[in-house]
């Protein structure tokens, strides 16, 4: 094979199979040479600026979370990956701060269901959690989830709402981190009224 595919695909086999532009710049490969190898059929142009290896399943989460770093798995999508909802979500749930420019995204991947949050707290309770195919992806920890749940209940399907927060409580959980949460968003005394009844 030739030396430049071979490098790509170094490069995708410690990537989870998915390669940025950048990645393939600074290994020393032109932008034409990426075309190239697009149009030769040997890795597959999935958006602006990614590819992957061609013959790959590629992890469709490490894909949306590869477009922008604001992007962050919530609501059905993140307990479906903290294991608190067992049924595989067929849209993707993500919340990015208000105000960003996230068309060419929304274009992009139609399965997308995108939340909205005041900058200041996006990023309150991100951490990194494996794919089912075991990428790094950043995703709302549980007490966000729970605290994202409970603010947007009229919204929420109610079979994974009722699994998801009986789940929760019933469990070892962080009811500190929760009730701060909680105050930040004006819904702790909601949460106290969920420990008392189902804790």
């Amino acid at each position: 094979m030739e030396p430049t595919f071979q490098i790509i695909r170094d490069i995708a086999e410690n990537a989870d199979g998915i390669i940025t532009t950048k990645q393939i710049e600074e290994a020393g490969i032109s932008r034409t040479r990426i075309r190239t190898l697009v149009e030769m059929g040997f890795i597959v142009k999935e958006s602006q600026g990614i590819y992957s290896m061609a013959n790959i399943l590629v992890d469709e989460y490490k894909l949306i979370q590869l477009r922008s770093e604001k992007i962050v798995f919530s609501y059905g999508t993140a307990l479906y990956l903290h294991g608190m909802s067992d049924r595989v979500p067929h849209t993707i749930d993500v919340t990015v701060p208000q105000g960003d420019n996230i068309s060419r995204i929304k274009k992009d991947h139609p399965s997308i269901r995108f939340h909205y949050v005041k900058k200041e707290c996006w990023d309150l309770g991100i951490i990194t959690i494996k794919s089912p195919m075991g990428a790094e992806v950043r995703v709302y920890d549980k007490e966000r989830c729970i605290c994202d749940l409970i603010r947007d209940k009229k919204v929420m399907d109610m079979q994974i709402y009722i699994q998801a927060v009986q789940e929760y409580f019933r469990s070892e959980n962080n009811a500190r981190k929760l009730l701060k949460y909680g105050k930040k968003f004006g819904i702790e005394e909601k949460i106290r009224t969920y420990m008392e009844v189902l804790s």
